[in-house]
């Protein structure tokens, strides 16, 4: 048995027998991280780091953002974008440049091999969604979507409540 599916057993068992009426919060942390321990697994695979993913799946949708905009949108801190790209472009899957008329910012640009990891690696996430889904209505994955976005959205909210009053 791997330590992974180990892990998530206990946390199963954790949440069914041990305390099923936890804080919300913390079910929501353990189910983030069993997803991301499955995509990792299937990410290594391919000598990809989930780090690399993170910004990959951005990158897809949002080519030539500057570092700090796949910051923000990566939730992570500067300094570990500026490493991750810097790992990314030693690979060969983004190049770093300037536009025309702004020497300040430099933008990150998949390259041609960076844009073909997406047929590899969008099917490795969508069966770990898959297998996440299994014996799941159609009805309640929505449902559990709408929560969900209500949940952040609620979050987000108060957030800029915050932001207003600093």
């Amino acid at each position: 048995m791997s330590s992974r599916s180990s892990s998530n057993r206990l946390l199963v068992q954790y949440w069914q027998d041990i305390a099923p009426s936890d804080r919300l919060a913390h079910l929501v942390r353990d189910t983030a991280r069993a997803y991301t321990r499955a995509l990792q697994s299937r990410l290594a695979q391919h000598n990809i780091p989930f780090s690399h993913w993170q910004f990959l799946r951005i990158l897809w949708r949002f080519d030539g953002l500057t570092q700090r905009e796949l910051s923000e949108r990566a939730g992570v801190m500067e300094p570990t974008t500026q490493v991750v790209i810097s790992a990314m472009e030693q690979r060969g899957y983004v190049g770093r440049r300037q536009q025309a008329g702004n020497r300040k910012n430099k933008h990150v640009y998949l390259t041609v091999k960076g844009r073909a990891l997406e047929s590899v690696l969008v099917p490795l996430a969508q069966e770990t969604n898959v297998l996440s889904q299994q014996g799941i209505s159609e009805q309640d994955v929505q449902v559990t979507r709408q929560v969900l976005l209500r949940l952040l959205g609620n979050l987000a909210q108060e957030d800029s409540l915050h932001a207003g009053s600093a």
